[in-house]
């Protein structure tokens, strides 16, 4: 105990920087500040204050050519004058340990929480490469969620990558927490990317509760943090979840949401002088996207995995807006929550015909494939005679399909309610007895054998 404590000392003190390049401000551009006389020794990726008169302004380098050296700053420069004395320090030294579990930081490693936090003793990068593609592992085996439409008819497996569309207040934070409560993972790592500071303390106390952080941990980057560190929070999450899988564990990654880290990236971007024509993002916005989502995944055949599963914001359900086209491409499957749903009272609010689980039909054995092919075929023929049917168009006993559609309906709508801790057996039967609307001695032989 003592001998790591000192290891760990001597790790602090060896982050400690005695000498810093110094540079003098030449020009300022919008949010850039150009500095001059530091060009040869300066990083991309580096940090640098500006002291003024009454506070300090930090920033970051973005770009670098043969007159000066680029910082896209954390706020407006406002005060910043030509001439003004910059000092240049390194990237903080990003070590996750066993001992974050259970608490919230930013993507730097420094606690958010106000308690002390150790850091490990072995520095992770920010962006590191995936396992080797050739000898990663397959897609594990179905993973226990607590929420039975994930259960049955949209299975997560170990290592699998599922995005999460939704549009704002559609419950899509709420769904994120159910997971992060009920998904059977060792350890789970949640990035929240932008979002508002009133509701980082909501969720870690209100939605996710005392259950869901015992083995969680929280990077957090809030909507007034700059877009360096906003988009640095999906990737410090990342690193972490890299940490536990290298070490073993089955981890959870939810990062929410990939909209924002895309709109950071976009802002940094064109700071370094990219320009935005991929409708408003840059050209480099999908092999970002790519280069975090490999990450994820199934590990090699001594580590563990990690099942990952990244939010996005859809303004009006738009599937086709580029951020969510650009991450249905490189991902296992995508949920989508819809609003009309949700504004019928059922949550979480997903629209299983539009939701695929590319884990199927691997996930599940032959009489549950024919289950869930059978229920998803009721719900679609449902929503094709729906206008029909809620406008008394439609006559009993026209068609036999559609009359076994009605009947099971509200109880397939139930049935995607359903929060427990009763499994996929469990929830398999359930199923079934809502493909029937109820007791087999209710219904109709016809339907019985519609059913299954």
């Amino acid at each position: 105990m003592i001998k790591n404590m000192f290891d760990h000392m001597k790790m602090t003190v060896s982050d400690l920087q005695p000498v810093h390049k110094v540079g003098r401000v030449t020009g300022v551009a919008g949010g850039t500040v150009l500095v001059g006389n530091v060009v040869d020794s300066a990083r991309v990726g580096d940090r640098a204050v500006i002291t003024l008169d009454d506070r300090q302004m930090r920033g970051e380098v973005v770009k670098l050519d043969q007159h000066a050296v680029y910082l896209l700053m954390a706020g407006e420069p406002e005060g910043v004058s030509i001439g003004d004395r910059v000092v240049f320090t390194k990237r903080p030294r990003f070590a996750p340990d066993r001992s974050w579990i259970g608490r919230v930081i930013d993507p730097d490693g420094n606690p958010m929480d106000g308690r002390p936090l150790l850091h490990g003793l072995e520095e992770r990068g920010m962006r590191c490469n995936p396992p080797a593609a050739h000898a990663r592992r397959a897609m594990g085996a179905r993973l226990e969620t607590g929420l039975a439409v994930f259960n049955t008819l949209l299975p997560i497996v170990q290592g699998q990558r599922i995005g999460l569309f939704a549009g704002s207040g559609v419950g899509k934070s709420t769904l994120i927490a159910d997971l992060a409560k009920g998904v059977a993972a060792d350890v789970i790592v949640i990035a929240l990317v932008g979002e508002r500071g009133r509701e980082l303390r909501h969720f870690v106390e209100e939605v996710l509760g005392e259950e869901g952080m015992k083995r969680a941990v929280i990077v957090a980057a809030t909507s007034d943090r700059s877009p360096q560190m906003r988009r640095q929070c999906a990737w410090a999450a990342t690193a972490i979840a890299e940490h536990f899988r290298d070490q073993g564990d089955q981890v959870l990654l939810l990062i929410d949401s990939i909209t924002r880290f895309c709109e950071a990236h976009r802002e940094v971007a064109v700071a370094g002088g990219e320009a935005a024509n991929l409708r408003g993002y840059p050209a480099s916005t999908g092999p970002a996207i790519a280069a975090l989502c490999e990450r994820a995944g199934p590990g090699l055949p001594d580590t563990g995995d990690i099942t990952a599963v990244f939010s996005v914001l859809v303004a009006g359900s738009d599937m086709e807006e580029p951020v969510a086209d650009m991450l249905r491409g490189v991902l296992d499957g995508h949920i989508v929550l819809d609003r009309q749903i949700a504004e019928r009272g059922q949550f979480p609010a997903i629209d299983v015909l539009r939701s695929v689980s590319r884990a199927l039909p691997a996930a599940a054995n032959d009489k549950e494939n024919e289950m869930i092919g059978q229920a998803r075929a009721h719900l679609g023929t449902y929503d094709r005679a729906a206008l029909m049917i809620q406008s008394g168009l439609y006559t009993a006993g026209s068609d036999k399909e559609v009359d076994a559609a009605i009947q099971c309906n509200a109880a397939l709508n139930a049935f995607l309610t359903i929060k427990d801790k009763r499994g996929t057996l469990a929830h398999f039967a359930k199923l079934r007895q809502a493909m029937i609307g109820g007791p087999k001695r209710m219904v109709p032989e016809d339907l019985q054998k519609t059913a299954g």
